[in-house]
């Protein structure tokens, strides 16, 4: 069948659809060019942490484009990013103080991978190109970071170009602990399948593991087990292994720490940021290693065999930089445990019985509503039904921004809800998103029954 062809030549996510035209925005309010008015309580995708055009990171911006806007870091480094990677390496725990900055997510896990690897082969240790990862993750869109997810959904159109990895399965409490299973028998389960795959596999082979700390858009804000990833840590350091910490989502204050493993009492080896960092100012990406990891590199070849054109970019370090001023100086890692704390109960109260929410879970500011056809069984609803798009349509239609996914349980079936509002939310705001997600949820599950 032919259809018309969309007006906008701007190749879009769905290419069948045209999205609203962004008109203006400030705080925790999106208005379109009709003058709409949206409440954004997911942040884009969990990135406007400190909401729309505040102030003083604008100013910061402005000034440093007035100094300058681009500068190639293979002739100069700048002050912004200096001292940007200074202020992560003083927040972050440990000697988690060597910082490499990209431009987003995606670039800073690849980035991460091909640290862990010639950390390896700066050893002499070529034999080692494996890496293991979970079923149902997601690490980003480029080929080595969709590689390493194990969303099926998003990876099988692109298999025969992906890298093979090792699976085991998620820390996913609601949906793989059996009833009669304690939480302490669930976790130590994941730990000895961690430790036979990485046996099977030969630890001479492995790089590296790779995990969200807390996983964010495929499974909806789903924290780990307690000593799930003391665990994680003990089996790396046993068999000489790199531990790979993904908090592009969940890190830079989401989860109520400025680094979401702080609540694990544990330090992984490499961590990869994104989202947050920057708040959606402007495009950044980082990753955080210790120093050994880069020592070894320094004292071998003494160059990272990698390089991004706009990797330490001046106006994106300096935007960063004032986000995380502004995060420190207003005490706002305690306001997202708080108002998580808020948010949850608020949520709770309104859909804690609804017959179709199976879960309410997350840490911080980082929230997910899990959608089931029957709460006793956990059965999902049909995946053809499509209910997490219907529930982003109603809540578009209510002016509320979420973020609904589905393929929840394994990229196929299941449907969530996730929920990251700025940190500067009210309480007021808090109810407003409550209330709206409510009316959402209601129309969406009547339209699909």
């Amino acid at each position: 069948m032919n259809r018309p062809r969309p007006a906008s030549h701007l190749i879009h996510r769905h290419l069948r659809q045209t999205p609203p035209v962004v008109g203006a925005a400030a705080g925790m309010v999106v208005h379109d060019r009709e003058g709409r008015r949206y409440l954004d309580a997911s942040g884009g995708a969990a990135v406007s942490s400190l909401g729309h055009a505040h102030p003083e990171v604008l100013a910061a911006m402005h000034a440093q484009i007035d100094r300058n806007a681009y500068a190639h870091t293979a002739f100069f480094t700048c002050e912004a990013a200096e001292e940007l990677a200074a202020r992560l390496a003083a927040d972050a725990p440990g000697d988690l103080d060597q910082v490499y900055l990209v431009s987003g997510g995606s670039e800073a896990m690849e980035t991460a991978l091909k640290l862990a690897r010639q950390y390896f082969v700066e050893a002499g240790e070529t034999q080692r190109s494996v890496f293991i990862a979970r079923r149902q993750s997601y690490h980003g869109n480029t080929l080595g970071a969709l590689a390493i997810g194990g969303n099926e959904w998003r990876r099988r159109p692109f298999a025969p170009l992906l890298m093979d990895v090792a699976r085991v399965a998620p820390c996913f409490e609601y949906r793989e602990r059996a009833p009669d299973q304690s939480l302490e028998a669930y976790t130590a389960s994941l730990l000895r399948e961690l430790e036979d795959t990485i046996i099977a596999t030969g630890p001479q082979r492995i790089i590296g593991f790779c995990a969200e700390t807390v996983v964010g858009a495929t499974a909806g804000a789903v924290p780990p087990t307690p000593g799930y990833f003391r665990g994680v840590r003990s089996l790396c350091d046993k068999y000489g292994i790199l531990w790979i910490a993904d908090e592009v989502m969940c890190g830079m204050g989401r989860t109520g720490t400025l680094y979401a493993f702080e609540q694990e009492g544990v330090l992984p080896d490499l961590v990869v940021l994104g989202k947050g960092l920057g708040a959606g100012y402007q495009p950044i990406g980082a990753v955080l290693a210790r120093a050994p990891v880069v020592e070894r590199l320094r004292q071998g070849s003494g160059i990272f065999m990698h390089g991004h054109t706009y990797m330490g970019h001046p106006v994106a370090a300096a935007a960063a930089l004032a986000v995380q001023q502004v995060i420190r100086r207003d005490n706002l890692l305690g306001a997202v445990t708080g108002r998580g704390a808020v948010l949850r109960t608020m949520l709770r109260e309104a859909l804690g019985g609804h017959p179709h929410v199976g879960d309410i879970r997350g840490r911080g500011l980082l929230i997910g509503v899990e959608l089931v056809r029957d709460r006793a069984t956990r059965e999902p609803f049909d995946p053809a039904l499509a209910l997490h798009a219907a529930i982003k349509r109603e809540a578009m239609a209510c002016g509320l921004m979420v973020y609904p996914m589905g393929g929840t349980i394994d990229g196929v079936r299941g449907d969530h809800v996730l929920l990251a509002p700025p940190f500067i939310a009210s309480d007021a705001d808090l109810a407003e998103i409550t209330d709206r997600l409510a009316q959402a949820v209601k129309r969406a599950i009547a339209g699909a029954s």
